[in-house]
């Protein structure tokens, strides 16, 4: 049986999965979670105790979490990019950085979107925390790209850090931009985007930029 992946295009744990699958070019069927399929909001709700998306169907077998999604790619279908290193102390760091990104910029930036859809405004103390915590992420990543060989220009490597910097740094940029002071983390922003894993999920979620919460800038 072929995979399947359930999920949103516009959601940014949904790319974390999809750019692993379209970087080994894995085969799979796309379900998407929408108000025109019930049936698939229905087994992403019964597939976890948050009932959250993504989901990849593996033959049956459900995997849930977007780390755990890609951590069973890397495992049972693995391609020419090496989402996780055959080292294990390597592959303990690629962890650490994985954790950087999603519960350090990915989780902050999405207090803000949060918010306006609960309460449908920003306050301004949340403005202020969410902006502090992304600028102490953006100057740690900053400093810890000098040493990450990953982010030349001329790599295209895709990884488990890859699957999960593109989206967090995508939509983390648009609530509070990467500091000019901050250029390494600046340039592999715009590296990664361009990667056609990564691409190919900007193009596909752009009919719904409309739907940002917090507006969508005219950019990227």
């Amino acid at each position: 049986m072929a995979l399947e992946l359930y999920g949103h295009v516009f959601s940014s744990y949904t790319w974390k999965a999809l750019i692993a699958l379209y970087a080994n070019g894995t085969p799979f069927t796309f379900r998407g979670v929408d108000g025109e399929h019930p049936e698939n909001a229905e087994r992403v709700q019964a597939a976890s105790p948050a009932g959250k998306f993504p989901l990849l169907v593996d033959d049956g077998v459900e995997i849930f979490e977007s780390t755990a999604i890609i951590e069973w790619l890397a495992l049972r279908h693995p391609g020419p990019a090496p989402l996780l290193p055959t080292d294990p102390a390597e592959a303990v760091r690629t962890r650490m950085l994985d954790r950087v990104f999603d519960n350090y910029v990915m989780n902050v930036m999405q207090e803000s979107v949060a918010e306006v859809l609960r309460d449908g405004a920003l306050s301004p103390a949340t403005r202020a925390r969410v902006e502090a915590q992304l600028d102490r992420s953006y100057r740690w990543i900053d400093a810890w790209l000098e040493t990450y060989a990953a982010s030349d220009p001329a790599s295209d490597a895709v990884s488990l850090i890859e699957c999960a910097a593109a989206p967090s740094l995508f939509y983390a940029d648009w609530v509070y931009p990467i500091p000019d002071d901050c250029p390494r983390l600046q340039a592999w922003r715009a590296h990664l985007l361009a990667l056609p894993a990564v691409a190919r999920c900007v193009e596909d979620a752009r009919p719904f930029r409309a739907y940002f919460p917090l507006g969508a800038p005219d950019r990227d």
